[in-house]
């Protein structure tokens, strides 16, 4: 994609912070790129400490960068007229648990400048989109993690914006809880919101994103369509083999970077597809035994985990 239809823009964002008083600055962000198009879900993924909530900071105008740009609605965020088309869950909000759920979400549309005669309609659709009108009236200090979760999108719902950053919404959450985040999250997709996650819970990020940005150590490792870094990634297989000579699993690492572990008198290899023929090859040579060739289900969490392994070399 060119990123002309781009909601959110990111440029050469570098971002640098001083750890104490007289230490030297330390980059957290390396001049990073991406974009993000109207009436998508972005799943913005990396491992902790790689520059995620750093980067949303920059973005919801928190903190600034040092050099590069980022634009929201074709507006630099510096700005403050276009906020009002954006809503924001953090990750671990803090809201007034005296409060019912009717109430916090009255208050921030009040915030927000949702007028007084369509407050009460608004809070209610929300409350019913969210799953929570039969706990409305209850005070949030009675609310488990998930229903805080709930609530806490209705309230970056409450006035209607155009982009929804969502920062680690699955935190914390049971499957149950989960499945009813990510289910509000497809629906806020229909509605033709455009959704920016930011987290690291990889199953939920490839069953609801449309793209995906991969940040390691403060540098983008992949971007674009799930689909497409699925199929641009190489799959691999697992093999069990028994009765190795001992020289032959350091050989199968050098020849073919085989992964191998250990399991008593036999080892677990693992190696790329187009390999698979040579390391049965090199083992039958020597007589070894081949007890299983499993190919490997290609994933985003394989490829994160291949890809933070790489960028931590």
């Amino acid at each position: 994609m060119d990123g002309s239809d781009a909601i959110v823009r990111v440029e050469n964002i570098v971002k640098d912070f001083r750890p104490g008083f007289g230490l030297r600055r330390k980059r957290v962000l390396h001049g990073i790129s991406f974009d993000v198009q109207e009436g998508e879900i972005f799943g913005f993924v990396g491992p902790n400490g790689a520059g995620k909530t750093t980067t949303l900071k920059i973005l919801l105008g928190l903190i600034r960068a040092d050099e590069g740009r980022a634009s929201i609605l074709g507006s630099d965020v510096g700005e403050t007229a276009f906020r009002r088309h954006v809503g924001y869950l953090p990750e671990n909000p803090d809201f007034y648990d005296y409060l019912t759920g009717r109430e916090l979400l009255h208050f921030y549309a009040r915030l927000s400048g949702v007028t007084a005669g369509q407050r009460t309609g608004r809070v209610d659709l929300l409350l019913r989109m969210v799953g929570l009108s039969h706990a409305s009236d209850a005070r949030l200090r009675t609310y488990s993690k998930g229903m805080l979760q709930r609530v806490g999108i209705a309230q970056a719902l409450v006035h209607d914006p155009k982009v929804i950053f969502l920062d680690e919404p699955m935190s914390g959450l049971d499957p149950i809880g989960r499945k009813d985040v990510r289910d509000l999250i497809l629906r806020l997709r229909n509605e033709g919101k455009t959704v920016f996650m930011n987290t690291h819970i990889l199953p939920d990020v490839e069953m609801t994103c449309d793209r995906v940005a991969i940040i390691v150590n403060g540098r983008i490792r992949h971007e674009g369509a799930i689909d497409r870094i699925l199929a641009d990634n190489e799959r691999e297989s697992d093999l069990v083999l028994a009765n190795l000579p001992p020289e032959i699993p350091g050989q199968l690492e050098e020849v073919f970077g085989a992964k191998l572990r250990g399991h008593g008198d036999r080892v677990e290899v693992r190696v790329r597809e187009k390999d698979v023929q040579g390391v049965l090859q090199s083992a039958l040579a020597v007589g070894a035994q081949v007890i299983s060739v499993t190919p490997q289900r290609l994933s985003l969490e394989s490829i994160f985990l291949n890809v933070v392994e790489e960028g931590s070399r």
